[in-house]
């Protein structure tokens, strides 16, 4: 059985050295957490590159929001995008919604365009953010997405919430099978949902502020991220 994976929010090298050296085995880049995370620059996304060898999922988003924001911005975030894939980056998270509250499969396949979903060997892989847990309807959504190159992982928190009001719908859908694209939990997580998660079977788990004791203000802190991977490593699931 491989261990269950715990991606760690990074904004920068400190951050990032700090959460590979207490255990994590992914992060994801963002920038302006005021946010709740955009894109990060194609320079700090190099630096961080240099100072870590754990993968690294790169936020693709360019406004507070899960909108696109029309014709230009849409424009800039692949930009962005293409700059971020021609300094080496080959994971992505994103995630957008059209005014119907579902998916905005034009903007997404821009994006999945422009860093090289569905392109083989040098296929992007990539998280569709929490922009599920806003939709008008998740079940619709997964369906709208189903199959779609190299998307493998949907971070969800099972509501907009947070995982205290969304514990049940994670169970539910890792129950009903809801499990490729992988269920990665994150978004108001603590400690004490693991042991219900784990016995649902999910796997994968996303912390930014839980490996920040002095709050977002401070650096990631080891410690904190070496007791969430010594508790996922610990919470066996049931079955």
């Amino acid at each position: 059985m491989s261990r269950p994976i715990l991606e760690v929010i990074a904004l920068d090298v400190t951050d990032a050295v700090a959460a590979q050296a207490g255990g994590a085995d992914r992060l994801e880049l963002v920038t302006d957490i005021a946010a709740d995370g955009l894109s990060p620059s194609r320079e700090t996304f190099a630096a961080i590159r240099s100072a870590v060898d754990i993968p690294l999922r790169v936020m693709l988003r360019a406004s507070d929001g899960f909108g696109c924001g029309g014709a230009a911005a849409l424009d800039a975030l692949c930009a962005r995008a293409a700059a971020l894939r021609a300094e080496g980056a080959d994971e992505f998270v994103l995630g957008l919604l059209a005014t119907d509250g579902l998916a905005d499969l034009a903007a997404i396949g821009a994006l999945m365009d422009v860093i090289g979903a569905g392109r083989g060997l040098d296929e992007s892989r990539w998280t569709f953010h929490r922009a599920i847990d806003r939709a008008a309807d998740r079940d619709v959504l997964r369906r709208q997405l189903a199959g779609l190159p190299g998307l493998d992982t949907y971070l969800t928190a099972g509501s907009a919430a947070g995982v205290d009001d969304g514990l049940p719908t994670l169970v539910d859908e890792a129950a009903a099978g809801a499990s490729a694209p992988r269920i990665m939990v994150g978004g108001g997580l603590r400690l004490d949902h693991l042991p219900a998660l784990r016995a649902a079977g999910i796997d994968a788990f996303h912390i930014g502020g839980a490996a920040r004791p002095s709050g977002w203000d401070g650096p990631v802190d080891i410690a904190s991220v070496e007791q969430w991977r010594a508790a996922l490593d610990e919470v066996v699931p049931v079955g």
